[in-house]
């Protein structure tokens, strides 16, 4: 039987393991997908004590960009975002990728329309690097907004105002604000420069309606969570493994 997994730090909420645990029972195939909660990214050797012949691995928060050190190597996608969430295992060799902007891009593509020509990114850590790099291959305009100042690219929240909301009529959610249990939380940005040519993109799928999606909605704007983009990486993930 092959193995399979997620490693991340309290992922009991985790998406991939029910979804892949689903395909396999549906699909008759003889693989099982096993949650590795990991309290430090120091922890990762020990996965493959723990279960054998792990054949891949799936990386979510936070340790999309911690994991890279351990990797004997990385595809140029990866290597260009800077962060992992697929581990190919093959011939006792960690190779790493990221489906995440395959899985976001293909996902968005349906719901772009011309005026979505800048984009605001929430968060800086390693999704929002994959949103970053699919954005930029359609040559939409990026600037992120963190909780502190990183570079002339980046806003942080008190600074945000209704002009800037204004000007960037797409906004994507990178961050964990809002994911289940702690629903009531929400990047805290000025809704109210928020319109009806506005696109707002939650990566958080669980709930499936976030309060970013809702204040979204009050104001009329056009809104997707990340569970699309979750189920086209995971079947990207599948299709390298099994490369």
């Amino acid at each position: 039987m092959k193995t399979f997994g997620l490693i991340g730090r309290q992922i009991d909420y985790s998406f991939s393991k029910s979804y892949f645990s689903d395909k396999f029972k549906r699909d008759k195939l003889d693989c099982c997908y096993k949650n590795f909660d990991l309290e430090k990214i120091e922890s990762f050797e020990s996965v493959f004590k723990r279960a054998d012949k792990i054949s891949g691995l799936n990386v979510t928060i936070p340790y999309k960009e911690a994991v890279i050190p351990f990797l004997d190597a990385i595809d140029k996608d990866a290597k260009t975002i800077g962060a992992v969430n697929t581990i190919k295992i093959s011939n006792g060799k960690l190779i790493g990728y990221n489906t995440d902007h395959y899985g976001f891009l293909e996902s968005l593509k349906p719901k772009l329309k011309p005026n979505h020509s800048s984009a605001l990114i929430l968060g800086t850590g390693g999704a929002s690097k994959a949103v970053a790099f699919a954005l930029k291959s359609m040559n939409i305009k990026i600037k992120f907004v963190s909780r502190e100042p990183k570079n002339e690219n980046t806003y942080i929240y008190e600074a945000l105002t209704a002009e800037h909301i204004s000007a960037h009529q797409l906004i994507i959610n990178c961050t964990p604000l809002g994911t289940h249990p702690n629903t009531e939380l929400y990047p805290p940005i000025p809704f109210h420069g928020v319109t009806k040519n506005h696109l707002l993109f939650d990566l958080v799928y669980n709930p499936n309606r976030t309060q970013f999606l809702n204040l979204g909605k009050k104001y009329n704007a056009n809104t997707q969570n990340g569970l699309k983009m979750l189920k086209l990486q995971a079947e990207k993930s599948w299709e390298i493994w099994n490369s």
